[in-house]
């Protein structure tokens, strides 16, 4: 199997089990060998006390992207920790697409950027860095 098979399938083995991301309507956009994309959708029933998308769901939806690019090798890999920094609020409406790159791997250990941005203008409303760390179980 190429390695771009091996990606393809280990984020639609992976995202068919999450049911987190489902409820949220997030969905595979792009995936390849230590990268990912995935979209989704503000709904009003996202939205904080503030009128603006929940910070946590925006974290989740560069979550999911970081997962989909750290497990693209099609070996089990799991979040060790990330961080995130909030530029813009995400707001009812808004199509957010999260994109993952990987920037170190080394042993069972990576590093992977993950920008959100608002789909039309292409402006970025949050960064995240997340560090994972590979189980060594064949997801496939």
């Amino acid at each position: 199997m190429s390695p771009e098979e091996t990606a393809r399938r280990s984020a639609e083995t992976m995202l068919a089990a999450d049911r987190a991301a489902r409820s949220l309507g997030i969905e595979l956009r792009s995936v390849a060998p230590g990268t990912g994309e995935v979209s989704m959708l503000v709904r009003p029933d996202m939205a904080n006390g503030w009128d603006i998308c929940h910070g946590g769901l925006i974290a989740t939806l560069a979550d999911t992207a970081f997962a989909v690019a750290c497990n693209s090798y099609g070996v089990l890999s799991l979040a060790a920790g990330f961080d995130i920094t909030f530029l813009e609020p995400g707001r009812i409406g808004d199509h957010l697409l999260a994109r993952a790159q990987e920037r170190a791997l080394k042993g069972r250990t990576g590093v992977y950027d993950v920008t959100v941005f608002r789909l039309g203008t292409g402006e970025p409303i949050a960064e995240f860095r997340g560090r994972s760390r590979n189980v060594g179980r064949p997801i496939l």
